[in-house]
C-alpha cells in the first residue's frame, strides 16, 4: 500500500485551507472530506449558512456553500486528491497512521485532523427549517447579527452561560432589544458576565425570560415569534420576535479520537506546543473549531488550517519527507 504524505481528515475553512498550502508545498494531499459526519456534509457549517458577510475579500457577502465551492475548486486546482467518505476509525499508535473509512484503508506519514464542531440545537423541526433557508434563526450571533434583517428588531437569544451573554450583548448594538431566554431563573454565567447581563438590563437593551424553554419556533419564510413553556407551572406562551441566537455550547466532531488524542472536557483537541497546531501525538495536527472553543470563526478556522499545513510540512521534512 502506498504511504500518503499528508491525509487531511475534514473539508471546512480549516481542511480546505490547509489543502491548499499542503499542494502547493507538493505534499500531493488527500483530503478525506466527509460525506454527514456529525451531522455535518462536506464543507462544513458554513454549507449551512447563506449570508458571510464576514470573511475578508468579500464587500458584498458570500454565500456559505459558494465560499466552500470556492475554496475546494482552488485546493483541487493545485492537486487535492478528495474521497468523499466518513473516517470510520484511525490508529494512530504506530507510524505509517491508518485511516479507514468504510470502503478504504489509507496510510499516511501525517494527519491533519479538521472535524470541525457542531453548534446544539433545540431539533425543533421549524428551528431547523428557518436555520437552513435563511429565516432568522442562527447559532453564531458574530455571524449573523449585523445581517439588515435583525437591526433595530426584537431578538431572543437561548442560553444562561457566558456564551449566551457574548452573544446577547454583542447583538445589543443592532438590535431593538435582546431578549434571553434560559431554562433557570438564575444565570450559569461567570459573575462578570452576569454583571454585564444586569447592565444592559438596567440600560433596556436586554431583558430576561426566565423559568422558560422554547418548544416551537414560529413563522413560514421568516422567523415571527417562539411559542415558551415555563419549565414550573407549564404555562405555555408565545412571544414574539424577528430573530433567535442559539448559545448553547458547540459539540466537536471528536468521538472518533477518544482514546486516541488527548481532550479537554468538553471534547476538544488539546493543542501540546503554543503557538502551534501539534495535536498529542507526534505527527498528527489538529485545525479549525476542533481544537477551538473560544473564537469559532471560519476566518480563524482558516488561519489554522493555514498552521497546521505549515507544521505539517517542517515536521514531515524533519523526517526526511518531502
Amino acid at each position: 500500500m502506498a504511504v500518503e504524505k499528508l491525509v487531511i481528515v475534514g473539508s471546512g475553512p480549516a481542511g480546505l485551507t490547509a489543502a491548499i498550502y499542503a499542494a502547493r508545498a507538493n505534499l500531493h494531499p488527500l483530503c478525506i472530506e466527509g460525506y454527514n459526519a456529525g451531522g455535518l456534509i462536506p464543507g462544513g457549517q458554513l454549507m449551512f449558512t447563506t449570508e458571510v458577510e464576514n470573511y475578508p475579500g468579500f464587500p458584498q457577502g458570500i454565500q456559505g456553500p459558494e465560499l466552500m465551492k470556492a475554496l475546494r475548486d482552488q485546493a483541487e486546482r493545485f492537486g487535492t486528491r478528495f474521497i468523499r467518505d466518513d473516517v470510520s476509525a484511525v490508529d494512530f499508535s504506530r507510524r505509517p497512521f491508518t485511516v479507514q473509512t468504510p470502503d478504504t484503508t489509507v496510510q499516511a506519514h501525517a494527519v491533519i485532523v479538521a472535524t470541525g464542531a457542531r453548534a446544539n440545537w433545540l431539533d425543533l423541526e421549524n428551528e431547523q427549517r428557518l436555520a437552513k433557508s435563511g429565516g432568522g434563526v442562527s447559532a453564531c450571533a458574530v455571524c449573523d447579527g449585523a445581517l439588515p434583517v435583525f437591526r433595530n428588531q426584537e431578538v431572543a437569544v437561548v442560553g444562561g452561560g457566558d456564551s449566551a451573554i457574548e452573544e446577547g450583548s454583542y447583538l445589543t448594538k443592532f438590535a431593538k432589544k435582546v431578549l434571553l431566554i434560559h431554562r433557570r431563573d438564575q444565570l450559569r454565567a461567570s459573575k462578570a458576565m452576569q454583571e454585564r447581563f444586569f447592565r444592559l438590563v438596567k440600560e433596556g437593551k436586554m431583558e430576561a425570560v426566565w423559568d422558560s424553554v422554547v418548544v416551537d419556533v414560529l413563522g413560514d419564510k421568516t422567523i415571527t415569534g417562539l411559542r415558551l413553556k415555563n419549565v414550573k407551572t407549564g404555562a405555555a406562551r408565545d412571544l414574539a420576535c424577528k430573530g433567535l441566537f442559539l448559545a448553547i455550547g458547540h459539540t466537536p466532531n471528536t468521538e472518533l479520537f477518544k482514546s486516541v488524542l488527548a481532550m479537554d472536557d468538553k471534547g476538544y483537541l488539546v493543542l501540546t506546543k503554543a503557538g502551534s497546531t501539534y495535536a498529542s501525538v507526534e505527527g498528527v495536527f489538529a485545525a479549525g473549531d476542533v481544537a477551538d472553543h473560544v473564537y469559532r470563526q471560519a476566518v480563524t478556522a482558516a488561519g489554522t488550517g493555514c498552521m497546521s499545513a505549515l507544521d505539517a510540512e517542517r515536521w514531515l521534512a524533519a523526517q526526511g519527507i518531502e
